[in-house]
C-alpha cells in the first residue's frame, strides 16, 4: 500500500492544497498527518476545516496542543525576547482566528498514531517538543524508534525533511546499584528507520517548497516529495492580517529565522 505522510501545515492552506493534488497524482491510498495544523500562517480554519472534511488520521503538533491548552506557543524555547515576542502574536492571533468546531477537533487528537509496524508522531514518542535532528545520536534514535514498538518512525517538528537508516545492531545493557543484583540485558536491534516528512506549510530547507512523504508499505520505498506552490499569495496574507512580517520573509526563504540572543540569560517562560 503507498501511503502519503505530511506534518506543519501552519495556517498555510495554499501549500495544503498543492500537496494533495500532488498525493492524489501519486496515487497514494492514504494520508497521514503529523500535526502543527496552525500557527505562523494566515488560514488556520481552511487548513483545520480541510483536514476535518477528508478525515485524515492526525496527531496532535506542538502549536495544536498549545492552542487548544492556552500556553505560549514556544517551540520548546525561544532565542530571543523578540522571537518570544512574535510567537506570542502568532498565538494570541491564532486563538481568536478559530472556530470552536476547529479548536474542538484539535483537542481530541491524539499524541501518535500507528499502522502495523509504523508510528507516527509530530516530534517524538516522547514528547511533541523534542526534535529528532539527523545528527541525533545514534543509540538515542534507536532508542525512540525501539520505544515505540515499530520499525519505522515518522516525525516532522524540525520542518527538514530526512530518512535515516539505524542498521541493525548488539545492545547491551548492565544494571548495576546497591542492594540489588548485577543484571546485564543483550538484545539485537534489526534494521530501524526515522523519517522525517518536513513541512507542507514552513519548509526550512532552503527553498519555499512544500514537502512531504510517500512511503511503500510493501517495498519499504520511502520518497521525498517537494511540491512548488503560490507562496506569494500566503506571504501577501500574512501582511495583510496583521501577522509578523517576517514570517512572510522566512517563508519565502525556506529558511528558520533567529536573531542573536538580546538577553543571553533569557529563559523562556513557556
Amino acid at each position: 500500500m503507498k501511503i502519503a505522510v505530511m506534518s506543519c501545515i501552519h495556517g498555510n492552506y495554499e501549500a495544503l492544497d498543492a500537496v494533495l493534488l500532488d498525493i492524489d497524482q501519486q496515487k497514494a491510498e492514504k494520508i497521514f498527518c503529523l500535526g502543527d495544523l496552525v500557527g505562523y500562517g494566515p488560514y488556520p480554519n481552511a487548513v483545520v476545516t480541510q483536514i476535518r472534511s477528508l478525515d485524515i488520521p492526525t496527531c496532535a503538533g506542538c502549536w495544536d496542543e498549545d492552542i487548544v491548552e492556552g500556553l505560549n506557543s514556544c517551540e520548546c524555547s525561544y532565542p530571543s525576547l523578540l522571537a518570544e515576542k512574535r510567537g506570542k502574536i502568532a498565538h494570541e492571533w491564532t486563538h481568536q482566528e478559530l472556530h470552536p468546531e476547529n479548536r474542538d477537533f484539535l483537542a481530541q487528537l491524539p499524541h501518535g498514531l500507528n499502522l502495523d509496524n509504523l508510528v507516527f508522531f509530530h516530534g517524538s514518542p516522547q514528547s511533541n517538543h523534542e526534535y529528532l535532528l539527523p545528527e541525533l545520536d545514534a543509540f538515542a534514535a534507536l532508542e525512540r524508534v525501539i520505544s515505540a514498538d515499530a520499525d519505522v518512525l515518522f516525525c516532522g517538528h524540525t520542518h527538514v525533511p530526512y530518512i535515516r537508516n539505524l542498521e541493525a545492531g548488539s545492545l547491551q545493557v548492565r544494571v548495576e546499584g546497591v542492594g540489588i543484583e548485577s543484571e546485564e540485558i543483550k538484545f539485537s536491534a534489526p534494521l530501524k528507520r526515522i523519517i522525517n516528512v518536513g513541512s507542507v506549510g514552513e519548509p526550512r530547507h532552503g527553498r519555499p517548497n512544500a514537502t512531504y512523504v510517500i512511503y511503500d508499505t510493501d517495498t519499504q520505498e520511502a520518497i521525498l516529495r517537494e511540491v512548488p506552490y503560490n507562496y506569494q499569495k500566503t506571504c501577501a496574507a500574512i501582511i495583510e492580517k496583521g501577522l509578523p512580517a517576517i514570517f512572510a520573509w522566512r517563508l519565502a526563504q525556506g529558511l528558520e529565522y533567529a536573531e542573536r540572543a538580546d538577553d543571553p540569560t533569557h529563559v523562556c517562560t513557556r
